[in-house]
């Protein structure tokens, strides 16, 4: 008898908020995109195609109480992904360790901008919120974490499962929440719309 397993998975985790609030979120970022000099500079001397306040501000979610709403949100869906991961976060003698929000920051990408391939390091649990999504967004991409050993393998096919191919590009769309592991490599394809693409990144360690 012939069996299947599938090893060593990569899991993906994504649920819809509420999409209500996004409109004071899009007036919130782009207020923060306006007004951070700081911020600015940090994206012009990185390449980064638009605003971030990843280098600038660290406190999104007491600055601004719509933050620390949507923070309330995304903690508990890092729960639910911390238990399917089976993360062993007991301690001898002590509390279990607990998942705490270790940055969260603002992206607001302009026309052509792409990000490069990169991780999360010191982080356990990395995700976005998409706040603004025009037509043309730049779509994110995951890489098998693999690559490097797969040599020899032949390509794969067009459409095979998600499980077998080595990049997977997810659409973004309003109000779309996105968790992985930090030590995923990922990217945003060329933002194509004139309007900005707007989202909330973060990591928990």
């Amino acid at each position: 008898m012939a069996a299947f397993q599938r090893l060593f998975a990569t899991t993906l985790y994504s649920a819809r908020l509420k999409p209500a609030r996004n409109q004071v979120l899009e007036a919130t970022c782009l207020a923060l995109a306006a007004e951070d000099k700081a911020g600015q500079r940090w994206a012009k001397a990185h390449g980064y195609g638009g605003y971030t306040s990843y280098a600038s501000l660290d406190d999104l979610t007491r600055r601004a109480s719509i933050f620390a709403e949507l923070e309330r949100d995304i903690a508990g869906h890092v729960k639910r992904f911390a238990r399917d991961a089976q993360f062993d976060l007991a301690r001898k003698n002590a509390s279990p360790r607990k998942l705490v929000l270790d940055s969260l920051w603002v992206n607001v990408m302009s026309q052509g901008a792409v990000h490069a391939p990169h991780l999360h390091p010191h982080s356990v649990v990395s995700g976005t919120y998409y706040v603004t999504v025009p037509g043309k967004a730049g779509a994110i991409r995951f890489e098998d974490p693999r690559l490097a050993m797969l040599m020899a393998a032949p390509p794969k096919k067009p459409h095979a499962r998600l499980e077998n191919r080595s990049f997977v590009s997810i659409a973004p769309r309003p109000g779309l929440l996105l968790l992985w592991e930090s030590w995923l490599r990922h990217g945003v394809e060329a933002h194509q719309a004139r309007a900005p693409r707007i989202s909330v990144s973060f990591n928990y360690a």
